[in-house]
């Protein structure tokens, strides 16, 4: 993989954004969670932008560094290789605490999903870990909707909010 600036520089700016957590990554590339199929058919299908700061595809590129049960082992090594996958991120520098409203994350490790989502103005945060998705309410506030694969609303949602 090359550095991540180079990621998806040529992505479309007016695609809805979404921030995904690592655990739920792995549950679509690693795992095949179903839960998952609809979001990564928008990734692949260019219909939703994936955006993410380095720190997270540092930490996504950890944690697919371990060995994983041997069922997993042959998807964990092909996602390592699959730069195509890797090409749908798009990369932006990590975002400014004090440029942005602060929702605190009781899970400091979790905290660059939110600001992220916040910064970046993106319209999902897709997660299972418990400490984001408490700040759920708050953040959609901020026009951030915290929540898991299997309630993502997908794309429909999203077009029938827009022409509202």
């Amino acid at each position: 993989m090359s550095e991540a600036a180079d990621v998806g520089a040529d992505a479309d700016l007016d695609l809805p954004r979404i921030v995904l957590d690592t655990n739920v990554i792995l549950d679509g590339w690693v795992f095949s969670n179903p839960a998952w199929a609809p979001i990564g058919e928008a990734l692949a299908a260019q219909q939703l932008q994936w955006v993410v700061c380095a720190s997270m595809l540092d930490e996504l590129r950890f944690v697919l560094a371990r060995p994983q049960p041997v069922r997993f082992e042959a998807a964990r090594q092909a996602v390592l290789l699959d730069t195509e996958r890797w090409q749908q991120a798009r990369v932006v520098p990590a975002p400014s605490s004090e440029d942005l409203p602060r929702l605190r994350c009781s899970d400091p490790s979790d905290q660059q999903f939110i600001d992220l989502a916040l910064a970046q103005q993106a319209r999902w945060l897709i997660s299972r870990d418990k400490a984001l998705l408490k700040l759920a309410r708050r953040a959609a506030a901020h026009g951030v909707t915290i929540t898991t694969p299997e309630h993502w609303p997908g794309l429909t949602a999203h077009v029938h909010a827009a022409d509202a």
